[in-house]
């Protein structure tokens, strides 16, 4: 069997250090830097907004982290896959607007109740017989979209960071043409440097303190359920859950979907309490650990995700110092390594999207919409994107059997 195509008919005997390689760790590292960096202050600002103290929103953060960690790394081993967890970024961005509104008891009720309509859609089946009807193009164009965006960062850093971004850009350019699996580990270790020669690195405000987890008793009423739960819901779903398993799948990862979603909808439900908004699927933090770059066979690139779960697991300990932690790297340097990671995957969702001429059209409206970033009823554009392009392929196909 070629190692050119992951596989889940006969696995082989688990052996994740093995397994393991350098690549594999530096892809579980940007996985879980890209998740934090791209999302953590709005956990801040939405926990301020609220009028939390600073130990229920470590202890909100600190849920999270444990929860993301524990189910990448156990979904991750259970199906041999790069499986990897993460909070809602979307659903973060939506309760900065909507907790104010609630007593955080009731935020935590509607939490519960968010939790609970995931479960039930991973043990009714429908995510997965949904996904099942999803076309192959469309499915690469809407991961290429969700990915696209992210990768054009770089370009945008270099505006301000020229000579860090052209660093990374260059030593990642050379190191693919030298040594292909290191590319991505010597651009970060050149940007590090370069952004410590430049005065860009500043730990004056990081101080190592331990998250304590924080009980919060819920209650529930109707302006949360509605205001809260049910848009938490949907946005998880549609700018989370689906995302995820197309970047799975279009990497050749053809798990069952509706055992993910049933698994984080339970430990969102347990972890609820502790002020755990909701973990998901992950997408573009999935897509820097099923990518060639993470690991040269496809069936051992499980061990990026195993890394990324314990990755998270410490920043779940010590999520009181993350804040500081991500705050002394330049925002330049984070968004670099993340795109250079994301390249391999954006140019396959491309390729892909494009290779069947009667689907065409409807994965570039695909790409476009997804690629976009729009929101409307508060709902992101990878939703949208996988609208448009069902639309597209319905109508084009009606008319040419017209």
């Amino acid at each position: 069997m070629s190692d050119s195509a992951p596989t889940m008919d006969t696995p082989a005997r688990l052996r994740p250090l093995a397994d393991s390689s350098p690549s594999a760790v530096v892809a579980g590292f940007i996985a879980m830097l890209t998740g934090y960096t791209s999302s953590l202050v709005l956990m801040f600002q939405a926990g301020q907004a609220a009028g939390l103290s600073t130990a229920q929103i470590s202890s909100w953060i600190g849920a999270l982290s444990i929860g993301m960690a524990v189910c990448t790394i156990g979904l991750s081993l259970r199906y041999r896959a790069p499986i990897v967890v993460a909070w809602s970024t979307p659903g973060a961005a939506l309760l900065i607007t909507s907790l104010p509104g609630v007593s955080y008891g009731e935020a935590i009720g509607a939490f519960i109740v968010c939790a609970a309509l995931l479960a039930l859609v991973g043990l009714t089946g429908g995510f997965e017989r949904l996904m099942r009807r999803l076309p192959g193009s469309l499915a690469a164009a809407l991961l290429a979209g969700i990915l696209f965006r992210i990768g054009s960062e770089i370009f945008l850093a270099a505006q301000h960071s020229t000579a860090l971004v052209l660093a990374m850009f260059f030593t990642y350019l050379f190191g693919k043409r030298l040594a292909p699996r290191y590319a991505i580990l010597a651009a970060l270790l050149v940007g590090g440097g370069v952004a410590g020669l430049l005065g860009l690195l500043d730990f004056s405000g990081f101080e190592v303190q331990v998250a304590v987890p924080v009980w919060t008793t819920p209650s529930f009423s109707l302006p949360a359920i509605v205001g809260i739960a049910i848009p938490l819901f949907i946005v998880a779903m549609a700018s989370q859950n689906i995302p995820g398993i197309v970047v799975l799948r279009a990497d050749g990862y053809d798990v069952p979907a509706s055992p993910l979603i049933s698994v984080t909808g339970i430990a969102s439900l347990l972890l609820a309490p502790f002020g755990s908004h909701g973990i998901n699927l992950a997408a573009i933090s999935a897509a820097i650990c099923t990518g060639a770059e993470a690991h040269e066979n496809p069936r051992k690139r499980y061990t990026a995700a195993l890394w990324c779960g314990l990755f998270y697991g410490i920043a779940g300990i010590f999520a009181a110092t993350l804040a500081a932690l991500f705050a002394a790297l330049p925002t330049a340097l984070v968004l670099s390594i993340a795109a250079l990671a994301l390249f391999g995957s954006i140019g396959s969702g491309l390729s892909n999207a494009m290779q069947e001429p009667k689907e065409r059209e409807a994965a570039l409206v695909t790409f476009m919409v997804t690629a976009s970033g729009m929101t409307l009823l508060s709902i992101g554009s990878a939703f949208w994107g996988l609208i448009a392009g069902v639309l597209t392929l319905l109508i084009l196909n009606w008319r040419k059997a017209a």
